[in-house]
């Protein structure tokens, strides 16, 4: 049975990858302060320590249950998995910064994310995990538990929805004159888009050609489905790191 994996990586939305390239100075806790010693990016060398593709999956799901040492979350899908956390485990709440006409609207650029105890994760609040999920099981052992902000986790399940019909994103693994083939980050299987003289390409915020890709590079490509075939109006490169990233057993929490 096919279950929505994300990659630390996801491209379009960015949530584990601000995580994983944010300035440890940066993090606090819901006081202001910095997180407290196991509970913050002190192990395995700060949030950018090697958090690569390797280490990157992770589910999404509303909390159902909330308890001293896991939580119980239910997918999209309708499954449940038994969320493992320990003192080792990086929980975090999700800000976001708002216009300041209090329309809801998130502003440009991102906002710190906050330290906060595992007691703080209630049950109906939307998170998303980081780890390695385990079918068999239907357990994750999580490195990162991010309390997600309401808007945000509204706009992924529209992201997830849209998957195909308006954009594709994933890591690249072949090009073949203007069709490029893709490992989607959503499902881990073959994907292609076409480009045409009409697309446009950027490498974070520098342009570039379709001849600047290479197979490895990470993109989000936007588009639409036409005649079966996606077509890319925009495809934006973003690579991550490299490094080996956490290890974590598939049935329980993060070891010391």
């Amino acid at each position: 049975m096919k279950m929505r994996l994300f990659s630390v990586a996801v491209l379009g939305f960015g949530l584990a990858l601000s995580l994983a390239a944010q300035d440890p100075s940066t993090l606090q806790d819901s006081t202001g302060q910095p997180p407290a010693q196991g509970r913050g990016p002190g192990q395995r060398g700060g949030w950018g320590g090697g958090m690569g593709m390797g280490g990157g999956r992770g589910i999404m799901g509303t909390v159902t249950e909330s308890a001293a040492d896991h939580y119980t979350i239910k997918t999209e899908t309708g499954e449940s998995y038994v969320v493992h956390f320990s003192a080792n485990t990086r929980i975090m709440k999700q800000t976001v910064r708002h216009e300041g006409d209090n329309s809801g609207r998130m502003g440009p650029g991102g906002v710190p994310p906050l330290a906060i105890k595992a007691s703080e994760i209630k049950v109906g609040d939307a998170v998303t995990v980081v780890g390695e999920p385990d079918a068999a099981t239907k357990s994750i052992g999580a490195v990162i538990v991010l309390q997600m902000d309401p808007e945000r986790a509204k706009q992924i399940h529209e992201m997830q929805a849209n998957w195909g019909k308006t954009w594709l994103g994933g890591k690249v693994t072949g090009i073949k004159e203007t069709t490029v083939t893709i490992e989607g980050m959503m499902d881990h299987a073959a994907h292609s888009f076409v480009v045409d003289e009409n697309s446009t390409f950027r490498k974070r915020r520098e342009p570039i050609t379709l001849g600047d890709l290479q197979v490895g590079d990470l993109v989000r490509a936007e588009g639409a489905v036409k005649n079966g075939v996606f077509v890319a109006a925009m495809v934006q490169v973003q690579n991550m790191p490299q490094g080996d990233g956490p290890r974590v057993p598939r049935n329980g929490p993060p070891q010391q």
